[in-house]
């Protein structure tokens, strides 16, 4: 996921037409520039690196702002992807109120069941500890 951020962070097309929330109308309601990508890019980047390190026994000492990380960072990306799929009731999310446009379709079938079996499996991994 970090990676298709990365490439339409530096202007990649394919697929950007089903990914963005539109309006019944199919008018877009946010067109995120170049920036909020690179962010989410580095964001979900940073996530994978999280879970690595707490999927595999690391044979040396981490300093202690990444232990904390390392400790705490299972439950908040749980959160936050099942909250992601849960939705904001608008745009997003199992309970979204626009349903019918490419993206909701998408979301529903697609974008939601993800982020919601990404935060299960996380939790499952923080659980496990």
């Amino acid at each position: 996921m970090s990676g298709i951020h990365f490439y339409w962070g530096l202007g990649g097309q394919w697929g950007n037409g089903a990914v963005f929330p539109t309006k019944s109308d199919h008018e877009q309601v946010m067109m995120p520039g170049v920036v909020p990508t690179f962010i989410v890019a580095f964001g979900l980047l940073g996530f994978g690196l999280v879970v690595f390190m707490n999927a595999v026994e690391l044979e040396f000492k981490l300093p202690l702002w990444i232990e904390y990380i390392r400790t705490y960072g299972l439950g908040i990306i749980a959160s936050i992807f099942i909250f992601r799929a849960i939705g904001e009731f608008r745009y997003v999310g199992f309970f979204k109120k626009y349903k019918q446009t490419k993206f909701g379709q998408n979301d529903t079938k697609y974008y939601s069941p993800l982020c919601l079996t990404i935060g299960i499996l996380t939790m499952i991994l923080a659980l496990s500890k």
